[in-house]
């Protein structure tokens, strides 16, 4: 997401100070003098709530702002809307710069460019939701079928159908809330912001709003900035995550890179105890390099391509390196004739952007690494076993993960000799080859 022209929202030295305007003006020049918000405040009496943040947000992406009580993060978003003003500081959104806009066109921009869902509803309890969700189209003077028209997709989207006519008492805590984001929805916003939505709901209906958000975007792909203090819920929706503290940005990271390379120790402390399989994909792991038979091949050819390369399974591919299944070294050693396709069986398979712990099933159930397969089940790698397994458990010793890089030759129940090195897998090491071709 580098390319500048997906970039949909740009934030550049943005500052909020609280305090009378003498100290504020004083403390500017603090923080473009680097000294800290403690020093700030002793000395000037001022409160710093955001310092100098910097960031891009590409169109369709999910950005998280989180960080502890204090952090500055709420703030932040709500800057960006300017229902807090900022000090000083630039907020680019379509070449507009929001922070610089009369009231007027800061009034245009909350009505088409950015929209917010806040964790209080704020719905009104004695109009329906119908009426709640149309509130603000009306007050923009929108027709009435063209109203009619938004209203009910955004109803529809947060799955409300049918509850049009109810009033709000009568919802639960989860439906009243995606109420608030169907009324967000229907303004069809450039920029939805959400402060901490889910954190009022308990943890049961909380789960649920993130996973129907999390399909909402994907097929929306609405360009989201979401704020919360809860790792779990960033790692699981987020694209990229900015780490807050004292007021200013100390990592934007996705949410790999943040655990994996964590920018400081606060950073490393914050993300502690995150496991990998919640947020990593399979693209992440996989290896590309893995070696492939031809359907077309025959056993013989098979055979010698296990023995020269010493493997214990191989994936068979078709026309377009399509996947058509998997081959086993033992079962082409129970029957030595015919073609490699009388000999293929089903392999379970997985998308690029299938998470980790989605595939860790299928990895336990077979004996050969799960294939990745792109569009038109096209062959484009695999995740083995051992290397998911590493993964889960980065926290361990090393002296406690099985290395099984060491095999010797054995003889099967069936009186055959396995390969001196055979390995359970296909082998990270291994060059994808196609056999018959």
């Amino acid at each position: 997401m580098d390319d500048q022209r997906d970039v949909i929202l740009s934030v550049r030295n943005l500052n909020k100070i609280y305090g009378d305007p003498e100290a504020v003006q004083e403390a500017v020049k603090l923080v473009n003098d680097g000294v800290s918000k403690e020093e700030i405040r002793d000395t000037t009496g001022a409160v710093v709530g955001v310092r100098d943040a910097s960031f891009d947000v590409h169109r369709g992406e999910f950005f998280v702002i989180m960080g502890l009580s204090g952090s500055g993060k709420s703030t932040l978003a709500r800057c960006l809307i300017r229902l807090v003003e900022p000090t000083t500081g630039q907020i680019i959104v379509d070449d507009e710069d929001v922070a610089a806009a009369n009231k007027q066109q800061l009034r245009e921009v909350r009505r088409t460019k950015l929209a917010m869902v806040f964790q209080h509803y704020g719905l009104l309890p004695h109009k329906t939701v119908y009426e709640n969700v149309e509130y603000g189209l009306k007050t923009r003077g929108i027709k009435e079928a063209e109203r009619r028209k938004a209203v009910l997709a955004a109803i529809d989207q947060v799955g409300l159908s049918g509850w049009e006519e109810s009033r709000p008492g009568s919802l639960s805590g989860g439906m009243q809330q995606r109420v608030g984001l169907a009324r967000a929805l229907a303004h069809n916003p450039r920029i939805l912001l959400m402060d901490e939505p889910f954190s009022g709901l308990d943890p049961l209906i909380r789960r649920d709003m993130q996973d129907e958000f999390a399909t909402l975007r994907a097929e929306e792909a609405i360009t989201t900035i979401f704020v919360t203090h809860d790792l779990d819920e960033a790692l699981k929706l987020g694209d990229r995550i900015a780490i807050m503290r004292d007021g200013e940005i100390i990592q934007i990271a996705t949410p790999a890179e943040l655990v994996t390379e964590p920018a400081d120790d606060y950073v490393e402390r914050f993300v502690e105890g995150a496991s990998p399989a919640r947020f990593m994909t399979a693209d992440q792991l996989m290896e590309e390099d893995i070696a492939t038979i031809a359907a077309s091949a025959s056993v013989v050819e098979a055979t010698e391509f296990f023995n020269r390369r010493n493997l214990h399974s191989a994936f068979v591919v078709g026309d377009d390196n399509r996947l058509d299944g998997v081959l086993s070294w033992w079962a082409i050693a129970k029957r030595p004739d015919g073609t490699v396709a009388d000999h293929v069986k089903p392999a379970p398979s997985a998308s690029p952007g299938t998470r980790l712990e989605d595939i860790v099933p299928m990895a336990v159930q077979s004996d050969h690494p799960v294939p990745i397969v792109g569009k038109d089940n096209e062959l484009v790698g695999a995740v083995r076993r051992l290397d998911l397994l590493q993964t889960l458990a980065r926290d361990l010793e090393e002296d406690v993960i099985l290395d099984d890089s060491s095999s010797e030759a054995s003889v099967n129940g069936n009186g055959h000799v396995q390969p001196d090195g055979v390995e359970d897998e296909l082998g990270a090491s291994q060059t994808r080859t196609a056999i018959g071709d």
